[in-house]
């Protein structure tokens, strides 16, 4: 198998610095953590996180919570809900399907069916760390298929992810060296097609709506940052929702932290 070129224009990283305030172009250096320790080469999973963006007076706010200090990947980090995908994300029945703008974006890197399983893990994995659904009533009512006790209080209620309501917005792919390395995929939706009362759950702690021009001062994972940039930046010019876009995407090539467009 051929090695992956580097884009033209690309500027590598030589030191690990963190994330920055400025904004990334397509083709310049993606910040990275620094790890004390590097680990063995592991194949990044497919992942998924959900932003739930609220509007509370000129500055939006978003939802996060604090990872335990017992975790191996991004201990005592505030982080967006999220996790990897399960078997079962395929299969769980839906209320809407996704935009097809969106879908077209997630099949840049995903089959069809992966790509609506990635959707349906960043709406489950939120109502498991946060109690929030991103839902709309199953036509049918409640399916007889028991899909897990993470979908209990969800599907069982007669409701099923409402996956028009994403939009995907990035794409990041853990680098070499961490103890987890995710190929995860970062969705937004309006805080108001969530439902539901905001529980702690083993995830996530400390779950709490953040100012968007505060939300740096907390301690996060480099690429939370870089995603709260990419946030600002879409609600102060939002997006045609009728026409095609490219989207941030975070990655390593030959060594070289970079961020790119798909």
């Amino acid at each position: 198998m051929s090695k992956r070129s580097i884009p033209a224009g690309a500027v590598a990283r030589g030191t690990d610095k963190g994330y920055t305030h400025a904004v990334l172009k397509p083709g310049s250096e993606r910040p990275v953590e620094q790890i004390d320790k590097k680990y063995p080469y592991l194949r990044p999973r497919d992942a998924a996180t959900l932003i739930l963006v609220r509007q509370r007076g000129k500055i939006p706010e978003v939802l996060l919570g604090c990872r335990d200090a017992k975790h191996a990947f991004m201990p005592n980090r505030y982080v967006f809900p999220g996790g990897r995908v399960d078997p079962a994300d395929a299969r769980v029945p839906v209320a809407t399907p996704l935009n097809r703008f969106v879908d077209e974006r997630l099949r840049k890197a995903a089959t069809p069916q992966r790509a609506r399983a990635l959707a349906v893990a960043a709406v489950r994995e939120t109502f498991e760390e946060t109690g929030l659904m991103l839902a709309k009533p199953l036509k049918g009512g409640a399916p007889e298929e028991n899909f897990g006790e993470h979908w209990h209080g969800f599907l069982d209620k007669g409701f099923a992810p409402a996956l028009d309501c994403l939009d995907l917005i990035a794409r990041a792919v853990t680098p070499p060296g961490r103890p987890r390395r995710f190929n995860a995929r970062f969705f937004m939706a309006r805080a108001e097609d969530a439902t539901g009362e905001i529980r702690h759950s083993s995830e996530l702690g400390d779950i709490r709506w953040v100012r968007l021009d505060e939300a740096r001062e907390l301690p996060l994972p480099t690429i939370t940052g870089l995603i709260l940039g990419e946030i600002g930046r879409l609600v102060k010019e939002p997006p045609d929702t009728k026409k095609q876009r490219k989207i941030p995407l975070f990655t390593t090539v030959h060594r070289r932290h970079l961020m790119l467009e798909e």
